[in-house]
């Protein structure tokens, strides 16, 4: 089915939202996008964003909503933060995540970048008794942290251009 071209308009519209949304906390990211590729692609019944098309949208899109979590924890890991460590980053993120939500709703992000730090630093001093090696495994979390948002960023518009591409020539 052949939309008319506003409404291809109105999906890039929404990815570009979707991509403003990777570095705005405010704003959904890389899931706003895959769902206004599947909206367009329901609507023109998959003819343009044929199924192939589709499942690339989709594995990326999965790598770009799930890297928060495995770029962080890869650099947790490579840096020596032990599981416990990491567990309680997990644990302390979303405390700082709350926190920062009911406050204003703008700090929930770094509310619980600064709570999943804080429990990385804390536990691996409590267990090593050294703030460099704490620091060490707290920095990698973070190292991890700043990946992520490069990772969502080259997803975003890897799936943007991909959306471009199929949806213009066919």
């Amino acid at each position: 089915m052949v939309l008319p071209m506003w409404v291809f308009w109105v999906t890039l519209v929404v990815m570009i939202i979707g991509l403003a949304g990777v570095v705005l906390p405010a704003v959904p990211g890389v899931g706003l996008i895959w769902i206004a590729a599947l909206v367009y692609a329901i609507a023109e019944s998959f003819a343009t964003i044929d199924p192939l098309t589709f499942a690339v949208l989709t594995v990326l899109g999965a790598a770009g909503v799930t890297s928060d979590i495995w770029t962080s924890q890869v650099g947790g890991r490579l840096t020596g933060a032990s599981w416990k460590a990491l567990l309680a980053g997990v644990g302390l993120g979303i405390v700082g995540f709350l926190v920062g939500l009911l406050a204003g709703g703008i700090g929930a992000v770094p509310g619980g970048i600064v709570g999943a730090l804080l429990g990385i630093l804390l536990v691996e001093y409590i267990e090593r008794q050294d703030w460099k090696e704490a620091a060490r495994a707290g920095a990698g979390w973070l190292a991890g942290c700043l990946l992520s948002g490069a990772v969502q960023l080259f997803v975003s518009l890897a799936m943007i251009l991909i959306f471009v591409w199929q949806a213009l020539r066919g």
